[in-house]
């Protein structure tokens, strides 16, 4: 990477996380990056580890670093959103917000905003962990104002499975009309990027003391759009990939004093050479300051019917576009709530009529909404499953006619339709493999 030749950088470095602290950094910097991936706890294959070299990340339990750097696009489970690439100091975030649910209750689902969404990493995070707390009793809308981000992280969630997701692409000043909605809120803000130096040599040179002003100042505006949609006693998770003062303490400092709110987990730094990982800052605050009441309306009942066994329990289905799409019935009236502001995605995609004939879409095979056993299964070897990932039209001698779910180590990654001499393939032609496999 290139070298930090800015002064005011390492000043405020060495104002922000120390003097110790700075000469880690500046020494990690020449050293190459750690690599790291977080599993899906709902898709691991049953006593077959993913990656048995791996050592574990010390604050996320389904985190792992890597020895190695894979050939990820090479490995069907990455596509079957069996794990995510994620850097391990942004893990941090999970865990403050892992720390945050003992504080609540499933009275009513959960309620959360991940308000800076792309590319999925936090959203896929945060969704393990709240099932993992509450089930189905939980609605986590990921929102991204960039149009063409909101369609990677549309495409990260379908991966990852999980139904009570939504994907939203709005300008944060649009959630002020849900007012007093959301019981947690993460904000990983727009940053100058001071912690992703080792990894991205346009961090470097965009770097300056006025990109650090103007960063606060969007971060305060972001917050200030979101705050009136947390309800009172209701926790902010405020996090960024940098490490000055402005846009951490300042700012947090800011949101408790200006916003009203007291801070429950003081603000960490991540700095390489002192974790494996990358830069990374993150604090929770809880909301003081009054907030209105949220009414739902009453919750929408099925519009389309489905065949039936597809799906794992009771679901709301309705029709968007020509699709069928499913929501689990427990947060049915929440997802309702959402269509001002017109989601990418909400619950799963699972199917189409093609005149009588229905057509299970890509998305139900790697739902955790699906039910196991709805269709037959064949289990691919790996040429076969990649073969099927690029695209390619499969012979399958022992598959049964008509539709069938294929699965690499028992992890579903799609559906073919047997029709006697060929396998019509099913895989999405846009999240096909483009490389030669």
């Amino acid at each position: 990477m290139p070298e930090v030749p800015y002064k005011a950088f390492w000043t405020m470095a060495e104002e922000a996380i120390g003097a110790d602290s700075a000469r880690s950094l500046r020494a990690a910097l020449d050293l190459p990056p750690a690599v790291s991936v977080r599993l899906n706890p709902f898709k691991t294959p049953s006593g077959d580890p993913l990656f048995p070299d791996a050592e574990p990340v010390p604050w996320s339990k389904w985190g792992r670093i890597l020895p190695l750097r894979p050939v990820f696009t090479l490995d069907p489970l990455f596509h079957a959103g069996a794990y995510y690439v994620q850097d391990s100091s942004a893990m941090m975030v999970g865990e403050v917000l892992r720390a945050c649910l003992k504080d609540f209750d499933a009275e009513r689902p959960l309620r959360v905003l991940d308000a800076c969404a792309a590319p999925g990493g936090k959203t896929t995070d945060a969704a393990a962990s709240l099932r993992e707390a509450f089930g189905d009793r939980f609605l986590l809308v990921a929102n991204e104002v960039m149009r063409q981000r909101a369609g990677v992280l549309k495409d990260n969630v379908a991966l990852w499975g999980d139904p009570c997701v939504a994907v939203t692409s709005a300008d944060p000043a649009a959630f002020k009309a849900f007012e007093g909605y959301f019981d947690i809120i993460l904000a990983d803000v727009p940053c100058s990027g001071e912690g992703m130096f080792r990894k991205d040599e346009k961090a470097v040179r965009d770097w300056s003391e006025d990109a650090v002003a103007l960063c606060a100042a969007r971060q305060r505006r972001i917050v200030s759009d979101l705050w009136p949609a947390l309800r009172e006693g209701g926790v902010l998770i405020y996090s960024t990939c940098t490490f000055n003062r402005r846009e951490n303490a300042g700012n947090v400092g800011w949101i408790a004093e200006t916003l009203g709110a007291e801070l429950i987990s003081p603000g960490r730094t991540m700095v390489p050479g002192e974790v494996p990982g990358e830069g990374q800052y993150v604090a929770a605050l809880r909301k003081t300051a009054p907030s209105g009441e949220f009414r739902l309306p009453k919750p929408p009942r099925s519009a389309v019917p489905v065949p039936e066994g597809l799906l794992e329990d009771r679901a709301v289905t309705a029709l968007r576009s020509e699709a069928v799409i499913a929501v689990p019935e427990t947060v049915a009236a929440e997802v309702a709530v959402l269509e001002p502001l017109r989601p990418l995605s909400v619950g799963t995609h699972i199917g189409a009529y093609k005149g009588r004939e229905w057509i299970p879409s890509a998305d139900l095979a790697l739902s955790l909404q699906a039910r196991p056993g709805a269709w037959p299964s064949v289990a691919l070897s790996r040429e076969d499953a990649l073969a099927f990932l690029h695209g390619d039209t499969l012979r399958l001698a022992d598959a049964a006619p008509g539709f069938c779910t294929v699965t690499w180590r028992g992890v579903p990654l799609g559906f073919v339709k047997n029709i006697g001499s060929r396998c019509n393939n099913l895989h999405p032609r846009d999240r096909r493999i483009r490389i030669d496999v």
